[in-house]
């Protein structure tokens, strides 16, 4: 008997990885494509759509041939991407402009402006914060400044639409995309006339809104060609990669909240009561029609720990890094970090943020410095924490991926801040799996979202400390004034 297997195909902001699983969530072989990031001006950030489909599709190939995937065995593609991005394209599909991504920052005085009049009631009706990385903002900007590309363009697009366009003809978006770009109506799940109209562009501009388990089918020869499967192999939308983490990762039910901690962040939420947070603190976008997701994005996960290691000129790994950290108690005597070295999306919603230790003195070592690192970027994953609880309901279980989540210490840290056990994936692939899962939902082969529960390979659970979690909340306390205080000199 033949065997059965699925690809997630997760275009991320640093790569495009193509990810080959049993239908058991085992990993059978993965490819890596690295996507370079461009810095016309200071606060810009770019990268190449067409770069970025080569490589989407180089992915595919080199995990297929990894895999040694033979004719019938591969059952569908599922589709995962981060979200924010925004092409200008002309008549023919081709792009006019470079992707201006999520972490870029020239419409920092559009965003406050907005929120100085209009933003709230844009914020409760699309559930997207008013904020630089959102494509409505970046349309603010195009058009106040004028910018060429917008003024010729027939279309706007994510990385994700570029993509399926270029490969199927389509210019389709799912709804987490749809929601993450700013201009949808969560309400109506359509696109916001009043956002157009503030945009200055038509519906027609924009893709046709779908959910995510909607087929595509009948690939471009030489597309299919190039990746070494068949042009009738089914493919599936899926959605943005937050959403999917959550599902790829199994927190998916009331009180399960997942935590993605790699170069940046997040804590994310599924819920079917869809609400925004009065404070501005949270996102809500739609997954399908029944659920959406609440949560908040960082800016600063394991980038602020990448910096402290370059400004020590650390020369050892960052295993041998934050095992310096250990040697120091919670609290790091005293010392305490606010992250934000890469300005901040939740819970600020600051471009302008700035990073601060507090507390230094004499006797402070280069160990306590990595452990109030450690602490400062899960204190900020626990803020945005408090911020969805409010919205959800209190975390019953934490479920963790990312690149921080392989440092034991930083796990026991989590756990014992979040006063939660911590749930972990063998696999980090977790966006990848929830876009294979979701592919296998939408063929039939799976009977629902839910099941994927019994499909996620995991590791051991890690207990929290009760002495630790105490004397965690303790310095919280002061991290949350001091933040609060900090947040009028930025």
């Amino acid at each position: 008997m033949s065997k059965e297997l699925v690809i997630g195909l997760d275009i991320g902001t640093t790569s495009a990885k193509a990810v080959v699983f049993n239908l058991s969530g085992n990993v059978i072989a993965e490819s890596e494509e690295m996507i370079t990031s461009y810095y016309p001006q200071t606060g810009w950030v770019e990268q190449d759509p067409n770069e970025i489909e080569r490589l989407s599709v180089q992915a595919v190939r080199n995990a297929v041939e990894k895999a040694n995937v033979q004719e019938g065995e591969l059952l569908t593609v599922g589709i995962s991407s981060a979200m924010h991005s925004l092409i200008c394209v002309d008549e023919q599909g081709q792009p006019l402009s470079n992707a201006v991504i999520w972490a870029d920052g020239r419409s920092s005085d559009q965003a406050e402006e907005l929120m100085k009049t209009a933003g709230m009631k844009f914020y409760e009706k699309t559930g997207m914060p008013v904020h630089p990385m959102s494509p409505f903002i970046k349309l603010l900007w195009m058009k106040e400044t004028k910018y060429e590309p917008y003024q010729k363009a027939a279309y706007f697009m994510s990385i994700k639409e570029f993509v399926i366009q270029k490969w199927f003809g389509q210019r389709i978006v799912d709804y987490s995309m749809a929601s993450a770009t700013g201009l949808f109506n969560r309400h109506t799940f359509q696109w916001d006339e009043d956002a157009l109209a503030l945009a200055d562009i038509h519906k027609d501009q924009l893709s046709k809104i779908v959910p995510p388990t909607e087929i595509i089918k009948e690939i471009k020869h030489d597309i299919s060609e190039a990746m070494g499967i068949s042009n009738q192999l089914p493919f599936v939308l899926g959605s943005a990669d937050g959403q999917l983490a959550n599902l790829g990762i199994g927190a998916i039910l009331p009180g399960e909240v997942a935590v993605t901690a790699g170069t940046s962040g997040a804590i994310r939420q599924f819920t079917k009561k869809a609400q925004v947070d009065k404070k501005h603190e949270t996102f809500c976008y739609a997954f399908t029609e029944d659920y959406s997701i609440i949560g908040g994005p960082t800016n600063n996960g394991g980038i602020a720990l990448q910096w402290l290691k370059e400004l020590l000129n650390y020369q050892g790994s960052f295993d041998e890094l934050t095992k310096e950290a250990d040697r120091v108690s919670p609290g790091a005597e005293g010392m305490l970090f606010h992250p934000y070295v890469n300005g901040e999306r939740a819970p600020l919603w600051n471009q302008s943020a700035k990073g601060n230790f507090y507390g230094v003195t004499i006797t402070h070592k280069k160990e306590h410095f990595v452990r109030a690192v450690l602490e400062g970027i899960t204190f900020n994953l626990y803020q945005i924490g408090k911020a969805l609880e409010r919205v959800a309901g209190e975390p019953e279980k934490l479920y963790v991926n990312g690149g921080l989540s392989r440092s034991p210490l930083w796990l026991q840290m989590l756990a014992d801040v979040f006063g939660k056990e911590v749930y972990v994936p063998e696999s980090h692939h977790s966006a990848a799996w929830g876009a294979a899962w979701t592919a296998l939902v939408s063929i039939g082969k799976v009977a629902s979202f839910e099941d994927i529960k019994k499909n996620v390979p995991m590791g051991e659970v890690v207990k929290p400390n009760a002495e630790n979690h105490k004397i965690y909340l303790s310095v919280y306390e002061k991290y949350e004034k001091l933040a609060h205080d900090l947040a009028r000199y930025f």
